[in-house]
């Protein structure tokens, strides 16, 4: 990924440009201390990903945000400020940002943050190459017909994708555990259904166990990253109790801030159990 960073502190960006090199997460392409020259170097240099703070001299963060996005609206932007009047939080989530993380600075939270975001554009990168291709090898046939959009197994890999966990080995172990209750029209069953599905693909039920259970850890943690940001997002609010036991996120949210050395345990039974609620099958 290509970074620009935006800030009017030299302190900080330097502190954010080791945070990106050091944890390679991608690539500085530029920085800049002062937000009015920012805005022509950004639409020039078109990084990926912009990590630039709320209040400046001259033009906000907000200002810049909105200034950028006119020109190259396929930037993400991630806002790191000390601000934390939730009227202008959420003026910059309305602008277009991606997270807004508050000063000052932890970097175990901002590297996870910005992790999530990298693998939310790889993703999305991913997925644009798998659509030109079906869209040039797929039958064109009328009598071709496609799966609705909004079924229960689209709606699976949304949220999949909203908590950050397509990346992960396991997740492909959960979509077709889902898959093989649609199909059997059962529900989760916390004695059995895990140990069915390992013996249908010759694996020992431990091993299966243990890849969603990585899977589902990394949705807790990208989770309780969003409480972080911003604790009132629809998305955390609707998955923080659905998908996860929410002591769990609680544990996970102070192990992030850096206040406990010890971060959430993912329950499989209970992100099953909501995940067949969520998608009604």
């Amino acid at each position: 990924m290509r970074f620009y960073i935006l800030d009017d502190m030299i302190s900080a960006v330097k502190v954010l440009e080791n945070i990106i090199e050091s944890r390679n997460l991608g690539e500085v392409i530029g920085t800049q201390t002062s937000s009015e020259k920012a805005v022509d170097e950004i639409r020039a240099k078109n990084p990926d990903i912009v990590v630039l703070d709320l209040l400046m001299p001259v033009k906000d963060g907000i200002t810049v945000v909105n200034e950028v996005k006119e020109t190259n609206p396929e930037i993400d932007f991630v806002m790191v400020s000390q601000v934390v009047d939730k009227n202008m939080v959420s003026d910059a989530y309305k602008a277009g940002i991606e997270f807004f993380i508050t000063k000052p600075n932890n970097f175990i939270e901002i590297e996870n943050v910005l992790r999530r975001v990298v693998e939310k554009r790889q993703m999305a990168s991913v997925l644009s190459g798998i659509r030109s291709v079906m869209g040039t090898t797929q039958p064109t046939s009328p009598s071709v017909s496609q799966e609705p959009s909004e079924d229960s197994l689209s709606k699976i890999r949304k949220i999949l994708g909203s908590v950050g966990m397509l990346g992960e080995s396991g997740t492909k172990d959960i979509i077709n555990v889902c898959q093989m209750l649609k199909k059997e029209n059962a529900s989760y069953d916390s004695k059995s259904t895990l140990n069915a599905y390992a013996f249908s693909l010759g694996e020992d039920p431990k091993i299966v166990k243990q890849r969603i259970r990585r899977a589902v850890k990394r949705g807790l943690t990208n989770t309780a990253a969003l409480g972080i940001e911003d604790y009132y997002s629809d998305l955390f609010e609707q998955y923080a109790h659905s998908l996860f036991n929410f002591d769990a996120i609680r544990s996970e949210m102070d192990l992030l801030r850096g206040k406990s050395a010890y971060g959430g345990r993912p329950s499989i039974d209970k992100f099953f159990e909501g995940l067949q609620m969520l998608c009604e099958f």
